[in-house]
């Protein structure tokens, strides 16, 4: 067995490409309002909705916060006031929900992973949004549990949150432990604060100004497999 049993995959940006998802999603949203979205205001809310979800993060507004402040804020810069952004946010996360666009094979590397290693998706999403993504890519099938910090009570990369997965992984040790996700500020920030192994998924070739402790970096997912191939231990004769 290698040195890492128990993979903590984060899922959006990740494994599956959130980006594509969002971009349909708002362009659905704002068709049914009978309005038109372009890649400007695509810009704007992608911009307001990564601010939005760092503070969370941070632990500074709550889900609740975040889920119609994003909207409030996109219609206020955009001078909209005849929508709800409560009732956008409720049209924009079923759209969200229905989607998926895997990234770099991901579905495949997980299959060929299950039974190898114990794989799990660590996820900030909303939560029936994930699960509904997860369980139409199948990943829901693949992965040992899910799970999700709206389910959980605290938000990657808080401690509290990480603590209480260890509690339901089986079995669990933190040197056995390797999570992978794209985000410094949630998956290597939590995986640091956590104790555990971290990779970096970043496929542009980002700079890293944080500081953190980056274990592994990776442009392409199946660099995983190659990772964990050369921890494996010795043959004996």
């Amino acid at each position: 067995m290698g040195k890492y049993e128990i993979l903590l995959w984060d899922v959006d940006q990740t494994l599956l490409d959130f980006e594509k998802s969002q971009e349909y999603a708002l362009f659905e949203c704002f068709k049914q309002y009978g309005r038109t979205a372009d890649q400007k205001i695509l810009s704007l809310y992608a911009e307001i909705n990564t601010s939005f979800w760092k503070r969370y993060e941070l632990g500074e507004i709550t889900k609740p916060q975040l889920l119609t402040g994003r909207f409030a804020t996109l219609f206020s810069r955009l001078g909209i006031e005849d929508i709800s952004p409560k009732d956008f946010q409720a049209v924009y996360q079923k759209a969200l929900g229905s989607v998926f666009y895997f990234r770099d094979d991901a579905d495949q590397l997980c299959s060929k992973l299950k039974g190898i290693v114990r794989q799990y998706a660590v996820t900030n999403g909303v939560s029936s949004t994930q699960r509904n993504k997860l369980h139409l890519s199948g990943l829901d099938q693949i992965f040992d549990d899910i799970f999700i910090s709206e389910e959980i009570g605290a938000p990657k990369p808080q401690l509290q949150y990480f603590e209480a997965c260890f509690r339901k992984i089986p079995d669990f040790r933190k040197d056995k432990t390797l999570i992978i996700g794209d985000s410094l500020s949630s998956d290597m920030q939590g995986g640091n604060a956590a104790g555990i192994a971290c990779c970096w998924y970043n496929p542009e070739g980002k700079e890293n100004p944080t500081g953190l402790k980056i274990d592994y970096e990776i442009r392409n997912l199946w660099e995983v497999e190659e990772l964990l191939s050369w921890q494996k231990a010795p043959t004996r004769n």
